[in-house]
């Protein structure tokens, strides 16, 4: 099969579509022939050895396709289902993949909208686990507007919580469509958000990683109610939580969140797609700040 691969670190440039054999799911796992795949800023940061340091190494953690081969003990798929989640080992930007968790794809959904969907809304739903976000709770989201802030924003409101997002006054229309009411980003942010809730909110999720910790925690009222995403120095600094995506992950997201697109309650993306053979220009797309979910077609 022909997959996405990198044998040393560096831009774009080093990306290459390799032949490499063909995988077959283990037990509890399913292959599909790949229709589209997701990219993502992890991808990148891989390519740039700002993650793991091995070489070579494949890209991609979601997909969505059409079930070709079925691993031991799986009964609730069938040869031919379209289905989408995420490959376990990073190797979804290819021709097949294994996936290691999945769900069914609902027939009003596209292959390129599907896989756009697990790893922005399995973020923002563990973010909204760990920080207890329930029914009647008062959400501040920090970089509502982003991928994965627009996804916690429609998560939390399905909730049943009421979110405050942060975003450039040109986000703002888009953030009433999801749900939340906006409020512009940068000096004043605090005073915004009272002038909404006057006695704070009862949780905080930052996106962004915009240096704005300690006035979620004084919007918050304690540090323990404040999750970021994004400041990696934060939690030691101010004694909030960082999501970390190596335990407690949210996958049951994949069978909810067909069914809240289908009922209105979740938007879609704006997908740009690229062929397999154009990753590199995907790659450099996304790193230059263009605001889109980039999807992969390799077929």
């Amino acid at each position: 099969m022909k997959a996405a691969r990198f044998d040393r670190f560096g831009g774009p440039e080093v990306l290459e579509i390799v032949d490499l054999p063909d995988p077959h799911p283990g037990p509890g796992q399913v292959r599909i022939v790949v229709h589209a795949a997701g990219v993502n800023a992890s991808d990148w940061k891989k390519r740039q050895g700002q993650m793991d340091q091995e070489l070579p190494q494949t890209l991609g953690y979601e997909a969505a396709g059409v079930v070709d081969e079925i691993g031991a003990g799986v009964t609730d798929v069938a040869l031919g289902d379209r289905v989408f989640g995420f490959s376990s080992n990073g190797a979804a930007q290819a021709e097949l993949v294994v996936l290691t968790y999945y769900a069914p794809i609902p027939s009003s959904i596209g292959f390129a909208e599907a896989a756009a969907l697990p790893a922005a809304a399995e973020t923002a739903a563990r973010a909204l686990d760990q920080l207890g976000v329930e029914s009647g709770d008062t959400v501040l989201i920090n970089g509502a507007s982003g991928t994965v802030g627009s996804a916690a924003v429609q998560l939390a409101v399905a909730r049943g919580a009421r979110v405050i997002g942060t975003g450039s006054p040109a986000s703002h229309d888009l953030l009433r469509a999801l749900g939340a009411e906006p409020v512009a980003y940068g000096a004043g942010m605090s005073e915004r958000v009272r002038a909404l809730a006057p006695k704070g909110v009862d949780l905080a999720l930052d996106v962004a990683g915009s240096g704005v910790l300690p006035e979620l925690i004084e919007l918050a009222g304690y540090p323990e109610h404040v999750i970021t995403l994004a400041d990696f120095t934060g939690p030691q600094k101010y004694g909030v939580r960082f999501c970390r995506g190596d335990s407690n992950r949210a996958h049951y997201i994949l069978n909810q969140i067909g069914p809240l697109v289908e009922s209105g309650q979740f938007a879609l993306p704006a997908v740009q797609t690229f062929s397999l053979a154009d990753i590199a220009k995907a790659h450099r797309a996304g790193e230059s700040g263009v605001r889109a979910k980039f999807v992969l077609l390799p077929r």
